[in-house]
């Protein structure tokens, strides 16, 4: 029952992330003549100059794909990607008139990737895809070796290039605009937006360093040990993860330890665990 459960809320997130998405086409990008990148960009060019249905041209070219990559997805992901390629398409058709021009393009290209990134990022974070050039790409690493990100990076670059002609450079321009904050605002929605950071520390009083750390701020050190490269002499390399909001704070504490301390700071993406996750409890 709790399996069943699962899936059906998965499918219903996907379902709400293709309705998402689709507003985000239909209302900004398809109503003020911006281009898209992908699969559906292609729908929207086909749309611009045969006025195709983009829901319709979606569905068809995700088959043909679908049979091809179904030894490359897993089950899950399988019937999870047709799920979304059915929302998109179908929720596509059922926004078509839901559409809202405007004078201002940058407005509406910076709601096209805010809908399109959130949609994408649900039907993401439980496991599904909404298809096209993602199975592209997957089917490139497995048999080409091709990193992902250089398989959408010239998918959608090589589609939003043949769009000038029907929609002029101006409005390609936007779409870039679009394409890029969707890209982020789909990281945001798949990572959760618990992003902190992560201090590495080298400093010549690793021990109060830590002490004051855990003291001041609350905050777990790990000791990690490491050798001089050059010196070949063994030392203490203090690990710890703060939120970006406490980082200051850190800083202000190492200086006042070891003014020469050397400290390098990753940005910490899906942060899970006390103080982060779930709050604090006395042990």
């Amino acid at each position: 029952m709790q399996l069943f459960l699962f899936h059906l809320r998965n499918l219903l997130a996907i379902f709400v992330g293709g309705f998402i998405y689709s507003l985000g086409i239909n209302s900004f990008a398809l109503a003020n003549k911006l281009a898209e990148g992908g699969f559906t960009g292609i729908a929207l060019i086909l749309f611009y100059y045969f006025k195709w249905s983009p829901g319709l041209v979606i569905f068809i070219l995700n088959i043909p794909l679908l049979v091809i990559g179904y030894k490359v997805f897993g089950k899950k992901t399988f019937w999870y990607t047709v799920v979304g390629i059915a929302s998109v398409s179908a929720c596509l058709e059922l926004t078509k008139n839901w559409q809202k021009p405007t004078d201002d393009l940058l407005l509406a290209a910076l709601f096209t990737g805010v809908l399109v990134g959130i949609g994408a990022g649900i039907i993401f974070r439980v496991g599904g895809t909404s298809g096209g050039v993602d199975i592209i790409a997957r089917l490139m690493d497995r048999y080409f070796g091709w990193n992902l990100g250089r398989t959408f990076l010239l998918f959608d670059f090589t589609v939003i290039l043949v769009s000038i002609y029907l929609i002029g450079l101006d409005k390609a321009m936007y779409t870039l605009v679009a394409v890029f904050v969707g890209a982020k605002v789909i990281d945001y929605v798949v990572e959760g937006g618990k992003t902190a950071k992560a201090a590495f520390i080298i400093s010549h009083s690793p021990q109060p360093l830590a002490e004051l750390i855990t003291e001041k701020m609350d905050r777990g050190v790990t000791k990690l040990k490491g050798t001089g490269g050059y010196t070949g002499h063994e030392k203490e390399v203090l690990y710890v993860v703060v939120s970006l909001r406490e980082m200051p704070k850190l800083k202000n504490i190492v200086h006042g330890i070891d003014p020469h301390a050397f400290v390098v700071v990753n940005d910490a993406r899906e942060v899970h665990g006390e103080g982060f996750s779930f709050e604090r409890t006395s042990i």
